[in-house]
């Protein structure tokens, strides 16, 4: 069954592969590794990348110190690395916030500020102090927020890209599909996501005036009622720009929006919420899932569908519709979800030895090499996920 599918993955095949990327030289995980599995131990380290890496191995340890402690043991351990790494080398003590990458030696590189890269590392240091209990680490997951709250936010919403001393620029970083954005869904999904968890430890009644305000964006601007679809990219008032479906967005929205109105214990908007996020699972199994593969297609930029199989994508896609079945009854959600595991494990993973998950692979699963196999995007966040969050739910 799917759970049993998904622990296996988890223990057997995505952590260890991790495990041996711990860089006890310099600090943290290397940053860098091609498509032939060579590691460049003097590349770059990404700041999502080592905020994904610390908040996947802190959730290991909370999924599996009951039932595996040895393995929790060891996840535990390797979050305590990557917080001193993300903790003593990624944080700007001058000008507060994080950076975007740093040199191997943990040096800052690029010194971008953007409101994206705070949300995970506020994400991460929230689920750490949740696994460990340092209070260290929930007081700098709380700096983060006050900065976030104090330099991205506007009349409207929140403003993404800055320089090292928080002067706007350009948002290079998360703009795609020749345009530029001003605000984009990616930004507030992860801020919704890093705020339901700093909510969650913390109690803090300012957070959750934050999360709910977050939330009514999303209802108000971001998603579109008449297709059931989130709106992708936006200008400063918050007007779309371009015409583009993300689905793997959308499938991941859907479940982490739920999330936040659970931990914010809000019947009301529980109960509007759980109405939108079904609406688009069922979008996105009409019109993106290709019951033939068992596989979610990436997007549509206007009237063209790129029909790569992305693993981020992949591994929402099976959370997404567990969440839907689990709302609805409906199986044919859990049906799918099984469906998509079993790509998975058959296209996506790469079965290699050493290896891990191909970033991109074609509709008939050949490996697509664009994308390396470690870079500052690429970890086990969204696949360790994907594992822990079908554990979780128990659904076998």
């Amino acid at each position: 069954m799917i759970t049993q599918k998904c622990k296996k993955e988890l223990t057997q095949h995505i952590l260890p592969f991790w495990d041996k990327l711990r860089d006890d030289v310099y600090g943290g995980f290397y940053g860098q590794m091609d498509n032939d599995l060579i590691v460049d131990k003097e590349g770059c380290k990404g700041v999502i990348l080592c905020s994904r890496i610390l908040w996947s191995y802190a959730s290991a340890y909370i999924t599996l110190k009951d039932t595996d402690p040895d393995i929790a043991a060891s996840a535990l351990d390797n979050a305590r690395h990557a917080y001193v790494f993300l903790r003593d080398r990624c944080v700007d003590r001058e000008y507060g916030g994080v950076y975007w990458t740093v040199t191997y030696d943990g040096q800052p590189l690029d010194t971008m500020k953007h409101t994206y890269c705070q949300a995970f590392a506020i994400y991460a240091l929230s689920t750490y102090f949740e696994a460990s209990g340092d209070n260290e680490a929930l007081q700098l997951a709380k700096a983060l927020y006050d900065t976030v709250e104090e330099r991205c936010t506007d009349e409207i919403a929140y403003r993404e890209a800055f320089d090292r001393k928080w002067d706007l620029i350009e948002n290079d970083a998360l703009s795609e599909n020749g345009l530029m954005a001003d605000k984009t869904m990616n930004t507030v999904l992860h801020l919704i996501e890093a705020y339901t968890v700093l909510f969650k430890v913390s109690a803090d009644e300012r957070v959750a005036d934050r999360l709910r305000f977050l939330l009514s964006i999303t209802e108000d601007k971001i998603f579109d009622k008449d297709n059931d679809k989130l709106l992708v990219f936006f200008d400063r008032e918050l007007n779309v720009i371009g015409d583009i479906h993300s689905y793997g967005h959308d499938i991941e929205a859907q479940w982490l929006i739920d999330r936040a109105c659970d931990v914010l214990g809000d019947e009301e908007l529980r109960k509007k919420w759980a109405g939108y996020d079904l609406r688009i699972a069922e979008d996105i199994y009409r019109i993106a899932y290709d019951p033939v593969t068992g596989s979610l297609n990436n997007e549509r930029d206007g009237d063209k569908i790129s029909t790569k199989r992305v693993w981020w994508v992949q591994a929402e896609t099976v959370v997404g519709f567990v969440n839907a079945y689990q709302h609805s009854g409906d199986k044919k959600f859990l049906d799918a979800a099984d469906k998509v595991m079993d790509w998975i494990l058959t296209y996506q993973c790469d079965h290699r030895d050493g290896s891990e998950w191909w970033a991109e692979v074609d509709m008939q699963g050949t490996p697509i090499p664009d994308v390396t196999m470690v870079n500052e995007w690429k970890c086990h966040y969204h696949n360790s996920r994907m594992c822990m969050e079908i554990i979780a739910r128990g659904i076998d």
